[in-house]
């Protein structure tokens, strides 16, 4: 198992957010957490990545409690986050933006940038452009290409089709179906179910702060009640 999140509670002053979630990913799976918004979906992934502290449970990665590390060190155990809203430097270049991403490593080196330009070729014609002036999908792309700098073992991806439009939007999941193709692990927070439970291997429905219902991507897809609450049926 890769990633274990054993009952945790998280909270933002008062306000009770998580309430003892419980799920795990295993190597080689694209899980996907679905719910409306408001459901806790981010939330999760911050506390994951150490921008947030549980009040009680525990989370392990490669089987290492991660629960109280930093987060600068959790990047350094492998795991990467895509954080909601791309959070892209606007005014450095996409190559600056990239070697960002390679924080963990003495220096990017050259293999690094050829494996993040053949999944996105965009970025490589694109390189020397400051990326404030990129279009939303292609700053989406250098998001996800900057985490992937650090050859992460799980890749979290918070929204990536979050406001672009929908052909976009099936850009944005080829390119997330081809680094699974490559071998990458993904924990996707998604509120296009459609989309979410498509790539999925197993997904998780949350509901204010608690997990409802779970099963694989197409178990989920077929269930009335998802069809009903999400998927416009």
């Amino acid at each position: 198992m890769m990633l274990k999140v054993d009952d945790i509670h998280v909270y933002y002053g008062n306000i009770h957010a998580i309430k003892g979630i419980s799920f795990d990913v295993n190597e080689g799976e694209i899980v996907s957490l679905i719910g409306a918004n408001g459901a806790g979906k981010s939330t999760i992934l911050k506390t994951i990545s150490g921008l947030l502290r549980p009040k009680t449970g525990s989370i392990a990665f490669m089987d290492q409690d991660i629960t109280k590390l930093d987060a600068h060190k959790i990047v350094h155990q492998g795991l990467a986050h895509v954080p909601e809203g791309r959070r892209i430097f606007l005014k450095m270049t996409v190559k600056e933006n990239l070697e960002m991403g390679a924080f963990t490593k003495p220096e990017a080196t050259k293999q690094d940038f050829d494996t993040v330009f053949e999944r996105f070729p965009r970025l490589k014609e694109r390189q020397s452009q400051v990326a404030g002036t990129l279009s939303g999908g292609e700053q989406q792309m250098l998001a996800m290409g900057r985490a992937l700098m650090s050859a992460p073992k799980l890749l979290m991806l918070d929204e990536p089709s979050m406001g672009l439009a929908p052909i976009l939007v099936e850009q944005i999941f080829d390119i997330i179906k081809t680094l699974h193709d490559a071998g990458t692990t993904i924990l996707l927070v998604e509120q296009n179910a459609g989309m979410a439970l498509e790539v999925a291997s197993r997904a998780y429905v949350l509901e204010t702060g608690s997990i409802i219902l779970q099963g694989t991507g197409a178990e989920l897809a077929d269930s009335e009640d998802i069809k009903k609450a999400y998927l416009g049926g």
